[in-house]
């Protein structure tokens, strides 16, 4: 067995089992699940057709590069989202979620054979693939948290001494659980930083196409080339599971250096990690279509507006630049007992904030919060805010 697996650490949900384990909600009341992040809309059938419509692909072997029409389709999206030219045969590879592919990124880049760990920065609260990954790479992870009112990481928490042994930094914007969005004075701080100290940049960006106003989240590539930079060693991942309510298709693209992708194009063909040509044809014609997104980004929208506009006679809470999280200050500042306190009087499941969070020297950002995520249906979250109410006008 491989030795590293013993550093791994239990998931938020497991710990929320755990900690809800001997926990039973009133039986009169419906339970109201808003713990875990899974898109519950209903998938476009613009992409249930093209799935459907190219099943005899299913007797193929795909090629780990995909299809050049997917390629393609990845770069036409990055033109119009982003204003950004993107070469589809040298900086834009499919992957099977975003997921997979950040776990197999670290795997390509961190080199861990030297004297000292390879370090990788990590913001917190944070995904744990992020932590898992750079485990089981040999690597050392180092946190940083992110703390109201931006939410933004705080680079200068970092010594010298650990940014000079960094190989990697995670960012996610927008981000999760805040749902904060990195803007280009954030982005050229840490480009800054990268320019003294050499480490890659792997910038989650799975969240961007659910936001609130008129303004879409800068993205990693984006901002890079608004400062007239290169894209070396920069990468971004994104997903079709939040913008297009496919988290079961498995489907998202990276895209960027193209050092960086040659590399770790080869590493998933050792891997095996190639997208079925069903998912791909799929996957296209979710890329091509905007409208089932401005749909999806309107349906957010309602239940944003419904949930935090009750919630506001009685917490400190406001709409997020975007993703479809609530990052919920809770008011006695326990949030391990506010969420099981919720669920055994209101059947309304929460995540404690400090679940996503590590403890560091400066704290656990996560305490004191707790992430609500809004996937369920209008007429849940609804009653969801009218139980939070309820619990508020109760004493907790």
């Amino acid at each position: 067995m491989n030795s590293l697996m013993q550093q791994l650490n239990p998931y938020p949900f497991a710990r929320l089992r755990a900690l809800m384990r001997d926990i039973n909600p009133p039986e009169d009341l419906q339970q109201v699940m808003l713990h875990i992040g899974e898109p519950k809309h209903a998938t476009p059938q613009v992409i249930q057709d093209a799935l459907v419509n190219h099943l005899d692909g299913l007797a193929k072997y795909p090629a780990s590069k995909g299809i050049t029409e997917l390629r393609q389709a990845c770069s036409d999206w990055l033109q119009r989202r982003y204003d950004l030219n993107v070469d589809p045969e040298t900086q834009i590879l499919p992957v099977n979620g975003s997921r997979e592919a950040l776990f197999a990124f670290v795997q390509v880049v961190l080199d861990a054979q030297g004297a000292d760990k390879p370090v990788v920065i990590s913001p917190n609260p944070f995904y744990q693939i992020y932590e898992g990954a750079t485990m089981l790479a040999g690597g050392e992870v180092v946190y940083v948290n992110c703390n109201a009112p931006d939410f933004m990481p705080a680079w200068q928490d970092i010594n010298a001494a650990t940014w000079q042994r960094t190989q990697l930094v995670f960012v996610c914007s927008p981000g999760n659980p805040s749902g904060a969005v990195m803007q280009l004075d954030d982005w050229a701080a840490l480009f800054a930083l990268q320019d003294q100290y050499g480490f890659v940049i792997a910038s989650d960006e799975c969240y961007s196409e659910i936001y609130f106003g008129d303004d879409a989240p800068l993205g990693s590539l984006q901002a890079a080339s608004l400062l007239n930079r290169s894209w070396d060693n920069l990468v971004m991942f994104t997903s079709l599971s939040k913008r297009s309510n496919v988290p079961g298709l498995r489907s998202g693209f990276v895209a960027g250096d193209a050092k960086l992708m040659a590399a770790f194009l080869e590493y998933r063909t050792y891997h095996g990690s190639a997208m079925g040509l069903p998912i791909q044809h799929a996957s296209i014609a979710a890329w091509q279509d905007e409208e089932h997104v401005r749909l999806n980004q309107a349906l957010y929208q309602q239940k944003f507006d419904l949930f935090v506009g009750a919630l506001q006679a009685a917490y400190e809470v406001s709409i997020p630049d975007a993703s479809f999280y609530v990052w919920l200050k809770v008011p006695n500042g326990d949030d391990v007992a506010f969420a099981q306190r919720l669920w055994q009087t209101q059947a309304v499941q929460v995540l404690p904030g400090r679940l996503l969070a590590r403890d560091t020297p400066q704290g656990n950002p996560g305490q004191g919060y707790v992430r609500i995520a809004l996937v369920a249906t209008v007429a849940e979250c609804e009653l969801a805010a009218e139980r939070l109410l309820t619990f508020a006008q109760r004493g907790f």
